[in-house]
């Protein structure tokens, strides 16, 4: 008696589906939430538990083409011209690009509530001294017209505003008008002039479960995703660093991947016996697995060559860090000994336009470059697991803040 073909389909695709099912319950280790902490190059994690269907992956699972950049949703016609400033609200921008997005975000959206003016903010690195003005890295026009009619801007702290005037507030990221309300507008209206610090009690950037209200989102919106712009010359190094691994990839018709790769970042604590990070051996794997081509250019955060990432290379040759890449007469302002700060903004920047984004390394930076990726168009971010076999389609592994449209970009973006 022979075999129904129609059985050996039926047994060939259950199969098929008990083994996606298992690559997905087996990667929920780099999504899923772990313990927080509040500095600078912390390795943190966030729950993306929402059921959207992908849609950016094709039903064989492979990744459809991406399409236009997405439209703002965000209008300032909605928004009243603010009335006369009743005070100076300051600020700072740390610990690198990722934070200065949500720092951004905070001050503006407290300084609209608030009806104050708002002073552009210097730029601190991790060591002491380490000091710079906004436009050294940020374009300052583009960031005041951005916010013409939303909030008044200064791009000097007045003179007469000294720091005893100041008091000093923490603030948590995505602080809500119910907190501003409660913890900050008491102070301003007794001190007049406030100067604030974002701590981050978490990395949550997923879209709020109970709507905010239009205003809100529109300023929240417009500061996050609209005010920051690099000034001429940092552009024209990213620009330059783009096009170059771009040009190395498209020779051999295969795509330009950044990685957030840093070994300090691995040897932290949140780093050991995590599945949040990722080294260079289990990188060259996963990429290899998902079939990228070994003429890949593949671009990472590290910033100088180590001996720890030849086997990357081996399998990937046109492995590269900033040093290898960056144009000779732009390495001694922008690779020096005091220039760690440009080395973070090129590293943003370069992840936030490369064809693909891998994120080795769990936290704010992979949450802000996705977010601005989504803006852009830029939805290929993979994740890496180690449950990949040879031949996996990229599409399993794709990121739950494009495949679920889980980030909160999708809430400023239509």
């Amino acid at each position: 008696m022979g075999i129904d073909p129609r059985q050996i389909v039926a047994g060939v695709l259950t199969v098929t589906m008990f083994v996606m099912l298992g690559d997905m319950i087996k990667r929920q280790h780099f999504d899923s939430p772990i313990s927080h902490v509040n500095h600078a190059g912390s390795t943190q994690s966030f729950d993306d538990s929402d059921s959207e269907r992908n849609f950016a992956v094709n039903g064989d699972s492979s990744l459809k083409e991406e399409g236009a950049v997405l439209k703002a949703c965000w209008t300032k016609s909605i928004l009243e011209e603010p009335e006369e400033s009743k005070g100076f609200v300051t600020f700072s921008l740390t610990n690198g690009p990722e934070y200065h997005v949500s720092q951004i975000t905070d001050a503006v959206v407290v300084a609209r509530y608030l009806k104050a003016t708002l002073v552009i903010p210097d730029i601190r690195g991790s060591q002491p001294g380490d000091w710079r003005n906004f436009g050294d890295i940020y374009d300052i026009e583009k960031f005041v017209s951005s916010l013409d009619g939303v909030v008044k801007v200064v791009k000097t702290q007045p003179a007469e505003l000294s720091t005893k005037d100041l008091a000093v507030l923490r603030i948590p990221n995505r602080v809500t008008e119910d907190y501003i309300a409660n913890n900050i507008e008491p102070v301003f209206k007794t001190k007049g002039n406030i100067r604030l610090a974002t701590y981050f009690p978490s990395v949550n950037m997923k879209k709020t479960r109970v709507p905010e209200n239009e205003e809100r989102n529109s300023v929240g919106c417009l500061a996050m995703f609209g005010t920051l712009e690099l000034q001429q010359e940092v552009r024209e190094v990213v620009d330059s660093i783009v096009d170059r691994l771009k040009t190395l990839s498209r020779k051999s018709d295969s795509e330009f991947v950044a990685v957030d790769l840093r070994l300090d970042m691995l040897e932290q604590k949140g780093c050991q016996g995590s599945k949040k990070c990722y080294g260079p051996d289990e990188i060259a794997l996963f990429l290899k697995k998902l079939g990228f081509d070994k003429n890949s250019a593949v671009y990472l955060t590290q910033s100088r060559w180590d001996s720890s990432l030849d086997s990357l290379k081996d399998v990937f040759p046109k492995t590269y860090t900033k040093e290898a890449i960056m144009p000779m007469d732009k390495k001694q302002k922008f690779l020096g000994s005091d220039s760690s700060e440009y080395e973070k903004v090129i590293d943003f920047y370069v992840c936030s336009e490369s064809d693909v984004f891998v994120p080795a390394i769990s936290g704010l930076f992979y949450a802000n470059v996705a977010g601005k990726r989504i803006g852009s168009g830029k939805t290929k971010i993979v994740v890496p697991d180690d449950s990949a076999s040879a031949g996996s389609n990229m599409g399993n592994y794709l990121s739950r803040y494009v495949s679920k449209k889980t980030h909160m970009a999708y809430s400023c973006f239509c």
